[in-house]
């Protein structure tokens, strides 16, 4: 999965904002974004396209999983990892409980 953003949530609403504003003044969307890149002091081009996909999306403009569905797909990746990893643990006790019932007890 992702990782959180190092930029604070404002910038980035500005970037796509700004995004939005130059992309006619310039021949194609990598030019606008490569000016808006160079203006606000983002790492690359591919992370304010990330940006804009990304607000597309939320905004309806544009197919794909939303923030709050990620976020969802997310926390039922990590219930689903947490359940396995419980499940891997009741299999290993079973066994050794079964082993211990098979093996002969001797008492002193």
């Amino acid at each position: 999965m992702a990782r959180p953003s190092r930029y604070p949530l404002e910038l980035r609403r500005r970037a796509v904002r700004m995004v939005a504003e130059v992309r006619d003044d310039h021949p194609n969307e990598t030019a606008a974004l490569q000016a808006v890149t160079d203006k606000l002091g983002i790492g690359s081009r591919e992370t304010l396209r990330n940006w804009v996909k990304q607000h597309e999306i939320d905004a309806g403009t544009r197919p794909g999983t939303t923030t709050e569905e990620s976020a969802q797909l997310k926390a039922l990746k990590k219930e689903n990892a947490e359940l396995k990893r419980a499940n891997e643990i009741l299999k290993a006790a079973a066994s050794f409980f079964a082993a211990e019932l098979d093996r002969p007890h001797t008492r002193s």
